[in-house]
């Protein structure tokens, strides 16, 4: 299962989010940084936990509160804030404040600290025990309440169960303060603090400071460069053993990020000391202690070692453990003829299966696990339809599966059977990111078919093999010479040049898909042959064409061609949608990339409808979008593409949120 390079370029967001603060380089003109201090008079909305809030703050000798956004976490109404950042004008809710960083202040008068304590940050503590805490221990009640809380008991009505929750949050919010104040004393950004403190809880000063790396991999949108100039500001040498060994972590943990599974030893050791610049023998010192501890797996190959992050490396050796498993467990005879099954498949379904296809059919039924691959208009689809028409009859159970939620979509379209994600077949449980089924809870099913199997990443197949119980037969269905998996590995294209597991290769295209120029082009280009453009239909006659070159050396004039063919000529000729159309190109920049190109075409095609704006980018009602990342929790994964439905405004105040289907 270890490869190193592919056919093709892995795609991949790499980019991750700057853990210091960054934002005055993204101010708007030539804004400088202001200080506004004031009392936080209303929370307009919260989000994560305060990683992103909207809120009001009264500001002494202006009549109207100032609109304040960005992080501030745990704040309560009444706290006194000095705010570092500046004034933007957003387009649809008008002049606010954004927030670089804070500092909170002691509430001064008698009132400020009622309202503080009353804000029902802290448990135990409403309006009315507010007034009567400040009415006992007046301007010194923050004082005491931090160091001697045990006297909230002198406080009428306040007895031994409300006097220990009510310490107990107070003793909370100081703790989370604290490390708020650590985190930003060392430039970290608010919303970076929050996640950090979200993480590590009160022991997240104590953590930064025995390791900062570990930000890097355990929390989401920290990369290795931020955590090395947090470690730097620590005091951190550069050769320390805590960062070489960081840095081993990270060349790994890059390279899965395109898809490798392992980095020869060698490599991995002058790439992290060409990162770190440190001497090679101190990153082979580290590659050995992440060995002894664990963190990393090592095994000989024919001219290196192999240095695996563990968890691939035991997702790559549960595979092959659990094909071994399927291949070798006994099964009962089968009472199925198969001859008789696809005769009578070919007579309802009305048609010939080509030797190929009656072979995939016939030892998808009989094989333990089966690997079916070929381009497109091979008659995959035919295939899965007769495998499932002949389980369903015989009263077994088949199940169907596929990576994403588009081509599950599709796959039950094709089939007329329930198809599912492998995620929600697999029962992913967020909160604790596990899947229901497992080695102690398989699937319940006698056949398991996962379609476009060449995006299954090798974590995910080892997760899958495991929820397969002895007996149940497994068929991979896919094209092995499509893009592989976002995630690391490539286990369709291992799995069949193994030469262990079965595999059927469909390699004739039949009569309605050779029809296609397209079809038979994308044969062509594999084989190494030029590309056929077809005929021209003669004078008069309609050009069913679907596959054209159209030459032009003008970028300018290549746009507008793009932008022409996508608006007008192709759904006038071809009876499109214009969300039907997708335009394919090869960079993100200059006049023909894809950042220019949509723009052109969404100005074309929904300028003046309802729109979003965030973060420098337009979404309108129309647009088609793609998702970037994988939301387990949503059921939509990298690549999904979709269509913007409408904007609505959030009632809690949120801005606007975008309905996608």
């Amino acid at each position: 299962m270890r490869r190193l390079t592919r056919t093709s370029e892995r795609w991949r967001l790499l980019a991750r989010m700057d853990l210091f603060d960054r934002s005055a380089g993204q101010r708007p003109g030539k804004a400088q940084e202001e200080v506004l201090e004031g009392t936080l008079a209303r929370i307009v909305f919260s989000r994560g936990e305060g990683a992103f809030t909207v809120a009001r703050l009264a500001v002494e000798g202006q009549s109207e509160p100032v609109t304040v956004v960005g992080s501030l976490m745990g704040l309560p109404t009444g706290a006194r804030l000095r705010l570092h950042g500046f004034y933007e004008n957003n387009p649809r809710f008008g002049r606010q404040f954004r927030v670089d960083r804070y500092t909170e202040l002691s509430p001064e008068t008698l009132a400020g600290i009622r309202r503080y304590l009353g804000a029902g940050m802290i448990k135990g503590i409403g309006p009315e025990f507010a007034k009567r805490i400040v009415d006992r221990f007046g301007l010194h009640t923050l004082e005491i309440l931090d160091a001697e809380p045990s006297r909230i008991r002198e406080v009428p009505g306040i007895g031994p169960s409300r006097a220990t929750a009510i310490q107990t949050a107070w003793a909370a919010q100081r703790r989370q303060r604290e490390v708020m104040v650590f985190l930003q004393g060392y430039g970290v950004s608010p919303a970076f603090a929050a996640r950090i403190y979200k993480r590590y809880g009160a022991a997240a000063v104590q953590r930064v400071r025995e390791n900062p790396y570990r930000l890097a991999f355990d929390v989401w949108g920290i990369g290795f460069l931020s955590a090395d100039r947090l470690a730097s500001s620590l005091g951190i040498g550069r050769d320390s053993d805590v960062r070489v060994e960081a840095g081993v972590r990270h060349v790994l943990d890059k390279e899965g990020g395109v898809g490798h599974v392992y980095l020869p030893r060698t490599r991995l050791v002058e790439e992290a000391a060409a990162l770190l610049d440190v001497d090679v023998g101190k990153v082979e010192a580290a590659v050995d202690r992440l060995a002894r501890s664990g963190d990393l797996a090592i095994e000989s190959t024919d001219d290196d070692m192999a240095v695996y992050e563990v968890g691939l490396y035991r997702a790559e050796v549960a595979v092959a453990a659990g094909l071994l498993r399927l291949l070798r467990t006994r099964r009962k005879p089968s009472r199925m003829d198969v001859d008789k099954v696809l005769a009578r498949y070919e007579a309802e379904a009305q048609i010939a299966l080509a030797p190929q296809q009656a072979k995939a059919i016939h030892r998808a039924l009989v094989d333990p696990v089966l690997v079916i691959t070929g381009g497109p208009g091979v008659g995959k689809t035919t295939i899965v339809r007769g495998i499932v028409n002949a389980v369903v009859r015989h009263g077994l159970n088949v199940s169907l599966a596929a990576p994403t939620g588009r081509a599950a979509k599709r796959l039950s379209e094709a089939t007329a059977h329930p198809a599912s994600t492998l995620h929600r077949l697999l029962e992913w449980r967020p909160a604790e990111g596990v899947f229901g089924r497992n080695a102690s809870r398989p699937l319940p099913t006698d056949w398991l078919v996962v379609d476009e199997s060449s995006m299954i990443d090798i974590r995910l197949m080892a997760d899958l093999l495991a929820a397969l119980a002895d007996g149940t037969r497994l068929v991979l269905v896919g094209d092995a010479d499509q893009l592989p998996s976002v995630g690391p590995g490539m286990v369709l294209r291992d799995v069949i040049e193994s030469g262990c597991i079965p595999t059927v290769r469909l390699t004739e295209i039949f009569r309605q898909a050779a029809a296609s120029l397209i079809v038979t082009n994308a044969h062509r280009i594999h084989d190494g042959i030029q590309p056929e453009l077809g005929t021209a239909p003669a004078k008069g006659q309609p050009d069913t064409r679907d596959f054209f070159f159209i030459e032009e050396d003008d970028p300018a004039r290549a746009a507008k061609t793009i932008r022409d063919l996508v608006v007008t000529r192709l759904p006038k000729h071809y009876g499109l949608r214009h969300n039907d159309i997708q335009v394919l190109t090869p960079m993100h920049r200059g006049e023909l990339g894809a950042t220019t190109l949509n723009g052109l075409l969404q100005d074309a095609l929904t300028a003046g409808r309802p729109e979003l704006r965030s973060g420098g980018r337009v979404f309108r009602v129309g647009d088609r979008v793609m998702q970037l990342r994988n939301n387990y929790d949503r059921d939509v994964f990298n690549g999904d593409v979709g269509e913007v439905l409408r904007v609505a405004r959030n009632p809690e105040g949120d801005g606007q949120q975008l309905a996608v289907e």
